[in-house]
């Protein structure tokens, strides 16, 4: 049996982008392990989870409504990454990569969300 959401593209694509940022931020200091590591941990999780919470909704509305705390979620793991960058934990180029990442999936989330409008 597979659940909805594993055969949605943006979730799997989420769940890509989630193991970016795992993968930067194990280079973070150890002091910021409960702080800007753990929230840049939590608000990436939280794109692929409220894709996978939102395909068990019973409406399309529902389901639009967990699409858009996904995207607000990504909206808040730029913000986070952009203050790691300022702290210098990770460098522009890595930025600008995962800023490119989110730019892709927020745009795949937003046309997979006018599907369900339609």
């Amino acid at each position: 049996m597979a659940f909805r959401f594993e055969h949605l593209t943006i979730w799997t694509d989420a769940n890509a982008f989630i193991g970016k940022i795992y993968k930067t931020t194990k280079k973070f200091p150890r002091e910021e392990l409960f702080s800007l590591t753990d929230q840049l941990r939590r608000s990436s999780s939280s794109i692929a989870a409220n894709i996978a919470e939102g395909s068990g909704s019973t409406s399309r509305k529902d389901f639009c409504h967990y699409l858009d705390i996904a995207i607000k979620s990504l909206y808040e793991t730029v913000s986070h990454l952009s203050l790691a960058k300022d702290q210098n934990y990770i460098t522009e180029e890595n930025r600008v990569d995962l800023y490119h990442d989110a730019e892709i999936l927020v745009k795949k989330i937003q046309s997979f969300k006018k599907t369900l409008q339609i």
